[in-house]
């Protein structure tokens, strides 16, 4: 019998009832994609896996199930306006790798909807591949449901689609049978033709199976696959729906309690008002897409994925203020997120802390934005109205947008309230115009979205061991060649290529930490290695080229790490470790790593944190680190379990996938992380750790770069190079720098000042007694003139000593020097009062000398380049000075 199950229970019997049938269950993978330059963010159950189904890598079991969280924003403009749609989506899947096929995922599909969670039978109604006569076989023949109740859906004769038909371009595809749920005759049209297939809420799909049988050319063209896969679909939140029985999405029980949360804050209530059922609706949706987008490491900005959560943070803000809710709200209501979501998302609850600040400080960014975007309309507006015109331009509307991150339907609400509209048409056509931009700027990809390359030839089934813990150098034997377009059984002398072996001692480049360098070498030739890398299924890459003679495929080689580069590197990888941990002290336990990089030369450590580091914080954090460097604390590796290891405290990488085991890294009693990177075996071999400089690199991420060992005294000798050169340019000896520079400065300030004095006498004399030449003009004392060879800190000087001599009045000088025309005009306290302002006799009289300029009331200058003009630009003051006084 049918009964109401909340989501969580529901999550937790679907992956339990495929545990039982043989299915590995794996956790959700993370939002953002691994190695798919496809996707911006994960939007389907299969998307993680698509590498287990082209066999590109092997699956850890053929049968796997899994609840993949998901974000969809294509239809971003309607979550909200209807119950239906959402942005973020939990999606339930049960996965066959070349292991069952129809018969066992039509018959479990059956068994858990009616057996596990007693959904009436006669409710149910499967849906085929028109072509797809095994599956209607399997329906009404092995489970029994009469073939009346089976639709059958065809090819569209024109477009060549069907909706009960996957593919995806070119790559694997097959036909799907979905099972439809009818709800009654209260969620439906009233139609009489009213079936599976309508577009009313009344038959509700439930679950898709996708057989994927065959190889499409993406032409039309198939062939049988000889690794046939299951893939299935179930939106956890419809199943919801059906089970609780409820109007749509947004009643579900984790999801009510968002949505009363948001009615709680605002004192609105759901369903009396349709306009505030959108923004509840609308935030309700969005506050989970960006709890979930943050708790993997997305942070927003206004490109990629950073952009899409910062749109769904703004668009939720904004109908927050709709609503009337007053002040930031959005860190309280993600807490209810991660109270109804945490029990399948337990990560949600560990990085809380970090979403809310996440989400704070971009909704108080959205605060002065909305405020600066008002500001710009309101100008645009006024123009509009100046100039007679009841629309907004396409290009301004979309300025708005793009760069002021103000939402269009803000803006053409706000015209529509002032009577004016808005250019749909030229703004979608810039929407456009920044979406091709960004097609053409996407690399050429595979069908599993990663760049294409000669590694995909590669047999799947080929790996290689990693022996570089304990060894640097190791005797192996090559599994595979290749050019950078072709798999080769060999390379020779100046080839380049890589070399994959069975076992090796090189670190691939992973976690932050460089690849090692090296040699491969046999008895007739020599590979350097320049550079390694992982590859999909386990392989590591050797790249370099052929200093000499010729490798086989299958012959015997000598692995050779350069062992001096293999230890500054460790040296920087373990003080990062220290590292850490010292700011973790210093700043707080919100410091998270948010990305680093070690190699010989030096480290990189990017870092949550949300302002700069004070001079005194870079300190004590420096100064810890050397301090456990100097203790010469004990490096430990041990093997454990995840939960082991987090029992024990050692921190996890922020948004990292790990395997069954793990490696922690200890440092004494001080630090303990998950780490598979190498180490030296003593903090003491570090030597002394060096921090270079702290900067920002994103939003609420710092960055900090740093030195160990032999480079830090490397560092020192370099400036102290550089001290010694700057202090023969100063005559002087390094120890006597300082008070050499200081004599130098108070000389230069003392020449300055005589220099100024000079100059200002200069001008004086130039000028001589220009008294006499002080005019009358309507009751205020105007004294324009002439000088050579003064610049504008003299014209200044003598505007000012001119000002004093006339005592109440307007003065205006203009000074030819180097073949350019400085002018200034300065007017006094009583001058202005009548009506005189600088500025705009400047402007009035630049024109004379080939100029423009303007400024204060009481104070404004020009430049020019018509020497010639000067005599012109005194004679207009009068007349401009005449036209402005009352």
């Amino acid at each position: 019998m049918k009964k109401s199950y909340g989501v969580n229970e529901l999550r937790r019997m679907y992956l339990d009832f495929f545990e039982s049938k043989g299915h590995l269950v794996m956790k959700s993978f993370s939002l953002v994609p691994h190695n798919d330059n496809s996707l911006l963010l994960i939007n389907a159950g299969m998307a993680p896996l698509k590498p287990y189904f082209t066999g590109q890598e092997i699956p850890p079991r053929r049968r796997v199930t899994t609840c993949q969280k998901c974000v969809r924003t294509g239809d971003i403009e309607n979550v909200g306006k209807t119950a239906r749609h959402l942005t973020f989506f939990e999606m339930l899947g049960n996965f066959s790798f070349g292991d069952y096929f129809k018969h066992e995922a039509i018959a479990w599909s059956w068994e858990f909807l009616t057996k596990v969670l007693g959904l009436e039978e006669d409710r149910l109604y499967p849906s085929i591949y028109g072509e797809d006569e095994e599956a209607y076989e399997i329906w009404t023949k092995e489970v029994g449901v009469p073939g009346e109740k089976i639709t059958r859906f065809y090819r569209d004769p024109e477009t060549g689609e069907c909706d009960n038909f996957w593919e995806h371009g070119a790559g694997p595809c097959g036909p799907c049978s979905e099972i439809y749920y009818d709800r009654g005759e209260k969620y439906g049209c009233g139609s009489p033709d009213c079936k599976v297939g309508c577009d009313c809420d009344r038959f509700m799909e439930v679950w898709n199976n996708v057989f994927t049988q065959f190889e499409g050319d993406g032409k039309g063209g198939y062939t049988e696959l000889s690794q046939k896969n299951i893939d299935t679909g179930m939106g956890l939140e419809r199943l919801a729906v059906v089970m609780q029985d409820v109007d749509s999405v947004f009643d579900i029980d984790t999801m009510k309690a968002i949505r009363d949360k948001i009615c709680e804050m605002s004192g609105k209530k759901y369903e009396v008002d349709a306009m505030d059922d959108v923004s509840i609706r609308l935030i309700t949706d969005h506050i989970r897409s960006s709890t979930f987008l943050v708790s993997d490491g997305v942070m927003p900005s206004n490109e990629g994925r950073g952009y899409v959560l910062r749109r769904l943070i703004r668009r939720a803000a904004r109908h927050g203020k709709m609503l009337g809710i007053d002040g930031l709200f959005l860190a309280k209501l993600s807490e209810t997120v991660i109270n109804e979501s945490k029990d399948g998302y337990p990560e949600l609850e560990e990085k809380k802390e970090f979403i809310f600040k996440v989400l704070t400080q971009e909704e108080e960014k959205f605060n002065k934005t909305i405020d600066q975007g008002l500001a710009i309309l309101s100008d645009l507006m006024e123009e509009m109205k100046k100039n007679g015109k009841k629309e907004l331009s396409g290009a301004d509307t979309f300025k708005l947008y793009d760069t002021y991150g103000f939402p269009v339907d803000l803006t053409e609400e706000i015209l529509e309230e002032k009577g004016f509209s808005y250019n749909e048409d030229e703004f979608k056509a810039c929407m456009e115009e920044q979406r091709q931009k960004a097609r053409s700027a996407r690399k050429v990809t595979n069908y599993m979205g990663a760049d294409a390359t000669v590694y995909e030839q590669i047999d799947p089934s080929i790996t290689t061991e990693f022996v570089g813990y304990e060894n640097l150098t190791y005797a192996s034997k090559v599994t595979v060649m290749t050019t950078e377009t072709e798999i080769v059984e060999a390379l020779s002398d100046g080839e380049a290529g890589t070399i994959i072996v069975e076992k090796t001692p090189f670190y691939a480049t992973m976690g932050g930490q460089q690849g090692d360098k090296g040699q491969i070498r046999t008895a007739d030739g020599v590979f350097q290695v320049e550079d390694t890398v992982k590859l999909l299924g386990g392989k590591y890459g050797h790249i370099g080229h052929m200093v000499s003679g010729m490798i086989h495929t299958g012959e015997e080689v000598e692995l050779m790490v350069d062992a001096d580069l293999r230890a500054k590197t460790c040296a920087n990888h373990s003080a990062t470790h220290l590292l850490q941990k010292a700011l973790r002290e210093v700043l707080g336990t919100h410091v998270e790593q948010a990305g680093s990089y070690q190699d010989s030369e030096r480290t990189r450590f990017d870092f949550t944190h949300f302002a700069a580091m004070t001079p005194e914080e870079l300190q004590k954090v420096e100064d810890m680190v050397n301090e456990k460097i100097n203790e010469g604390l004990e490096v430990r590796t041990d093997i454990m379990t995840v939960d082991e290891a987090k029992k024990t405290g050692a921190m996890a990488l922020f948004g990292e996938k790990y395997g069954e085991k793990v490696r922690v890294v200890s440092m004494g009693g001080f630090s303990k992380e998950f780490c598979g990177g190498t180490h030296v075996k003593n903090t003491a071999e570090i030597k002394t750790f060096k921090i270079l400089s702290e900067s920002g690199v994103a939003a609420g991420v710092r960055r900090i770069e740093a030195l160990t060992g032999d480079n830090v005294i490397a560092y020192y000798k370099k400036m102290e190079d550089e001290f010694e050169a700057a202090a023969k340019v100063v005559k002087s000896t390094p120890a006597n720098l300082k008070e050499r520079l200081d004599h130098l400065t108070a000389e230069m300030k003392e020449l300055q000042s005589e220099n100024e004095a000079l100059k200002s006498k200069a001008a004086k004399d130039a000028l001589g007694d220009v008294m006499d030449q002080i005019q009358e003009v309507k009751g205020v004392k105007l004294l324009a003139t002439s000088v050579s060879g003064v610049d504008m800190n003299g014209l200044r000087d003598l505007g000012d000593q001119l000002k004093d001599k006339i005592g109440e009045g307007v003065v205006v000088i203009a000074s030819d020097c180097d073949g350019k025309v400085s002018l200034i005009a300065m007017a006094t306290d009583a001058a202005m009062k009548q009506g005189a302002h600088a500025g705009n006799l400047i402007k009035a009289i630049a024109g004379k000398v080939g100029g423009g300029g303007g400024g204060r009331p009481n104070m404004a200058q020009a430049g020019g380049k018509n020497p010639a003009g000067i005599p012109d630009a005194i004679a207009q003051a009068k007349t401009a000075l005449e036209n402005m006084l009352k």
